[in-house]
């Protein structure tokens, strides 16, 4: 059976970075955002409920209207949670076929809510890409393009950094790590984790 490693980490910390490092070392990558938005795909069974249910609002030429899908799930939980109830065995179906259908030694699962969705239970270790709170604003707010409020709020619907740490099997420390020190860490790892496999 292969080793899953879930790779996770607050908004800003560098996750998909550190993931296309593991990609270039011929590493499978099952990303949970991909999948999340495979399955509300135009003309998907998904997209028309949420349409249903949230009105055209959250459309855009018949696709999805994230921003705004996020606005309004982001201010009223009820909402989210009825998204999430949705969404969630949708996503974690097609991720299990993803993982099922993986060809490399090992795989990394990645997704920003890897611990609090319980994706956990389908993964050997877990590895947590860390920054400081501080550094997550600046480098969300730089990335996206969002407001500082719209960043802390995202940071607040996701675990803390502390509880994060505290499920962590492994841990890449990305605030003040070079692109090349990133890429020497990952393929330490690398190594690490080639040899896991061999001990199954």
């Amino acid at each position: 059976m292969t080793l899953i490693i879930g790779l996770t980490g607050g908004i800003g910390c560098g996750k998909s970075t550190v993931s296309a490092l593991f990609e270039k070392r011929g590493v499978d990558i099952i990303d949970a955002d991909k999948v999340a938005r495979l399955v509300v795909e135009k003309g998907n069974p998904a997209l028309l409920k949420i349409a249903d249910h949230f009105g055209a609002e959250v459309l855009i030429d018949g696709c999805l209207n994230r921003p705004r899908l996020r606005q309004i799930i982001f201010s009223d939980n009820k909402q989210k949670v009825w998204l999430n109830k949705l969404l969630h065995p949708l996503i974690r179906t097609e991720m299990l076929a993803q993982l099922k259908n993986s060809k490399s030694d090992y795989v990394l699962l990645e997704a920003p809510l890897l611990i609090e969705n319980k994706l956990t239970d389908f993964c050997d270790h877990v590895l947590v890409v860390d920054v400081s709170e501080k550094l997550q604003l600046s480098r969300a707010c730089h990335r996206d393009g969002m407001d500082v409020d719209s960043i802390k709020s995202i940071i607040q619907s996701q675990m803390t950094r502390q509880a994060r740490l505290q499920n962590a099997d492994f841990v890449i420390e990305n605030s003040d790590a070079t692109f090349d020190q990133l890429a020497r860490l990952v393929m330490e790892l690398d190594n690490k984790f080639r040899k896991l496999c061999k001990l199954q």
